[in-house]
């Protein structure tokens, strides 16, 4: 049991180093250019206002001269440092870190961590900003092990035993509670949430409503307890159970990153929560004062540190009312699981830790969030999207095993799946049914039948070869096949990922062709939105930039998604379209033999799934091979 937490720290610390040493590999090796272009790197660079914002930070805007077709991998949150380059070429890199605050297209706010800093960046000439290792996320998380391998006693302890063990988890014992709204499996996974005294596991596969019965299930819970806590791996997974619960009437606080946030969510953000409380504007005031004494230095000196030290109490003194009355209020306090750290949470504790999309997040990451907590839901499906793990050591080792994969084989009593799901076409569902779920799930009436056009096929393969001259004579005006692409796949420009530009063409072709039969005016007035997806990030920018340049596309432009298989978890569209990319002659298909990555991408469609791929390549892979042959006995039916 605590061995297998000494394993997951040594994993962890495999990941770390892998990570670090890569890190340090790019920053000393690698030219600027390269680094812009493969996206983590912003140069040169125009540095601009600086200000406090609401959290008495200290933020400066900077923004980039680069050609916008040059996608960047900058997010809100992430770490960055600043460089300078001199006349020969060399880079001097900035003493201090910061973090990204905002980011727009070309224009980013960055928060510093002192005016020293600021200083240091007006005063400097051909600056850039780079991403920086994200060395806080992975000491949170080296803490949080520690924590847990050396707890002997109290409620982490003995959750810890529960989760790696096959002691038994209890349970309250009351009657079931109806849920007329809920399907038979939804109501009792419910009931198994509300009935565990330790730890419960709604196991919910693509489109089965696990959202819509945790939901429930909080809603219910919040009946019985004052304050929930709701956390989940990605913002955006966050926000949209935030989302729901608000619909419901439930008071959510989300902890975190504002502009990390969506738009619906942010009134919900402690930020404008704090910014809209009524003692707000006094003690910005206070907060103005004191800035005003440092700077102007007026008085005495003891006179003025006597009176900033009088105004800092009175601040923290308003703040402090200004938190009680925010968390006092709120019912449920939302956040990711690396939030959870967050020092407004420091000290408070919940009845029940709710963490959605359990099955993508780290086992270590959970703990960071568990050590809050008295008991434990976990709700995600781990046949779909694992963790991400970049170190092939730290991969090979069981890294991505992730703390609900555990639970569902140390306590399966503690364990639900719901199996109706209200999202596919029959045909599309019943292929990752057979492969992953063992052909537990069943259709809905309301979606088993449903489709775009008579007589279409719900999916299709598109075989990626060689067009011959009819295709190209009849091919659309907007693509231009005078200068004929070969198939086949290619390092991206950034030298990490794959295209496959002819397989791109044929891509945006064949969803021009669908689309021309679906008729434009139909596909604008019902709005039916469309995803395409590729596990190839290179792939991806090839393809956005593709439809960019084509005006064909600009009237669609609001209802297509491009996006890598991660970027589509937890989303579905009417039409999906799969680019696969891989075409060589070894029939290597790389980490598309990560399953669980296909079955989330063949799982977003609604009524239309097109999968454009080279089956010589890919049905070297018995999967791909019964995938193929699973299309083509739909088009013989």
């Amino acid at each position: 049991m605590i061995q297998d937490l000494i394993r997951q720290k040594e994993l962890l610390r495999k990941e770390y180093e892998f990570e670090k040493e890569q890190f340090q590999r790019q920053t000393q090796n690698m030219g600027v250019q390269k680094k812009v272009r493969r996206g983590m790197c912003w140069y040169p660079l125009s540095v601009g206002r600086s200000y406090y914002n609401s959290l008495e930070q200290l933020v400066v805007e900077v923004s980039r001269y680069t050609d916008l077709d040059v996608e960047h991998q900058f997010e809100p949150g992430k770490p960055v440092c600043f460089f300078q380059e001199d006349a020969s070429g060399m880079l001097s890199y900035m003493k201090f870190n910061a973090q990204v605050s905002f980011v727009e297209d070309n224009r980013m706010v960055i928060v510093l961590p002192s005016k020293d800093a600021l200083l240091q960046l007006t005063n400097a000439e051909r600056v850039g900003i780079q991403i920086y290792l994200d060395e806080y996320t992975y000491r949170l998380m080296f803490q949080a092990l520690d924590t847990v391998i050396e707890a002997r006693e109290g409620r982490l302890a003995h959750l810890r035993d529960i989760f790696h063990t096959y002691a038994k988890a209890s349970e309250f014992s009351f009657a079931p509670v109806r849920f007329p709204w809920l399907n038979p499996s939804q109501e009792k996974a419910a009931n198994l949430v509300l009935r565990a005294k330790d730890v419960a596991v709604v196991h919910g596969p693509p489109g089965t409503g696990k959202t819509t019965t945790l939901v429930e299930t909080i809603y219910e819970t919040l009946r019985r307890e004052s304050q929930v806590m709701v956390c989940a791996q990605s913002n955006m997974a966050v926000d949209w159970i935030s989302e729901k619960l608000t619909e419901r009437g439930v008071n959510v606080l989300r902890i975190g990153n504002p502009t990390r946030v969506t738009d619906k969510m942010l009134q919900d953000t402690y930020e404008r929560r704090f910014e809209s409380h009524p003692l707000y504007d006094q003690l910005w005031g206070i907060r103005r004062n004191i800035r005003q004494i440092y700077e102007h230095r007026e008085g005495s000196r003891e006179s003025r540190h006597q009176k900033i030290a009088r105004l800092k109490e009175r601040a923290a003194e308003l703040e402090y009312r200004i938190n009680e009355e925010l968390f006092d209020d709120a019912r449920v306090i939302a956040c990711t699981l690396i939030g959870s750290a967050h020092h407004l949470l420091t000290g408070r504790r919940f009845p029940t830790l709710f963490i959605d999309e359990a099955a993508q997040a780290l086992e270590a990451a959970c703990w960071i969030a568990i050590q809050k907590a008295d008991r434990v839901v976990l709700a995600g499906d781990h046949l779909q999207l694992p963790p991400t793990i970049k170190s092939p050591a730290a991969m090979s080792g069981g890294l991505d095993k992730t703390l609900m994969q555990t639970i569902c084989e140390k306590q399966p009593r503690c364990v639900s799946m719901l199996n109706v799901q209200y999202r596919m076409a029959d045909d599309i569902m019943q292929f990752p049914n057979k492969e992953f779920y063992d052909g537990c799930l069943y259709s809905d009436p309301s979606v088993k039948y449903r489709g775009i056009l008579d007589w279409d096929t719900p999916i299709e393969w598109i075989e990626a070869e060689e067009p011959d001259d009819s295709d190209i004579s009849n091919s659309a005006d907007n693509f231009d096949y005078s200068d004929p692409i070969t198939f086949g796949e290619s390092s991206a420009p950034d030298g990490i990922s794959r295209v496959n530009p002819a397989e791109a063409q044929l891509a945006l072709q064949t969803l021009h062709d669908y689309l021309e039969r679906i008729g434009r005016d139909r596909i604008l007035y019902e709005r039916l939105d469309i995803g395409i997806i590729s596990p190839y990030k290179g792939q991806v920018h090839l393809l956005r930039r593709m439809m960019r340049q084509d005006s064909y596309w600009k009237p669609f432009r609001q209802l297509i998604s491009i996006n890598t298989v991660d970027g589509f978890q937890g989303q579905e569209r009417d039409i999906i379209l799969i680019s696969m990319v891989r075409n060589n002659a070894q029939g290597q298909v790389g980490f598309l033999a990560d399953l669980r990555r296909m079955n989330v991408a063949i799982t977003r469609a609604r009524m239309k799934l097109l999968i454009i791929g080279h089956s010589p390549t890919l049905c070297q892979h018995p999967f791909y091979r019964r995938l193929k042959q699973y299309t083509d006995s739909l088009h013989d039916y």
